[in-house]
């Protein structure tokens, strides 16, 4: 591979994606291999008071800067690299810090809408979709935003019921149809990736 190629690797909330795209990073190797997520192109909400930063809803495709990522993502295929935005969870905004990314020979695109933006799929050379139930899913995101966002339960819950789940169903779900391949994001060991790494091998020649 003597040029820097795109994959899209997409699938809903804790469904295994983020572990996916690291598991190919880490047996691909970082010479040959960068992960961007999607969730660096969150838009800045910092001129909205706290209130109103928290009740958007960011499971929805407005929420993400997703011409920023096309530009950024045609500038490595240019062979040069980007600084990518550094979001910040805490306070729904961007860091001043950015992450620079070089133009190696696959840049992964890893999140919940990675498939859903044609501008975005245009320029992919390969794109999987990690498949999870969605009572897996809901148990990892529930333990996760308690364990490491300080959530409760019971927001958890309400925000799964309101806006998560909803979002899934009309946005993620249905670019399973256009991914490259389905991986299964209930379980999985370093064949399945090595296997997976393969496959994208061939198929960029």
């Amino acid at each position: 591979m003597s040029r820097c190629r795109i994959i899209g690797v997409a699938g809903g909330t804790a469904s295994g994606k983020t572990t996916l795209a690291r598991d190919i990073y880490r047996i691909g190797g970082s010479d040959k291999i960068q992960v961007i997520a999607l969730d660096s192109y969150y838009r800045c909400h910092k001129h909205l008071p706290m209130e109103q930063r928290a009740a958007i809803n960011y499971d929805h495709p407005d929420v993400f800067e997703f011409d920023l990522l096309r530009r950024h993502l045609d500038t490595l295929i240019s062979g040069e690299a980007v600084e990518v935005p550094t979001y910040d969870f805490a306070t729904h905004s961007r860091a001043q810090e950015t992450m620079r990314i070089e133009p190696t020979d696959v840049v992964i695109v890893e999140g919940i809408l990675a498939l859903h933006y044609p501008q975005l799929r245009q320029v992919y050379s390969y794109s999987v979709f990690v498949d999870a139930s969605d009572d897996l899913r809901f148990d990892r995101r529930l333990k996760r935003d308690v364990r490491e966002r300080g959530r409760t339960e019971e927001s958890v819950y309400l925000q799964w019921n309101q806006t998560v789940h909803p979002m899934h169903v009309q946005f993620c779900a249905p670019t399973l149809d256009l991914a490259s391949e389905r991986v299964s994001g209930e379980v999985w060991d370093d064949s399945v990736i090595e296997n997976l790494w393969a496959s994208i091998r061939a198929a960029l020649g």
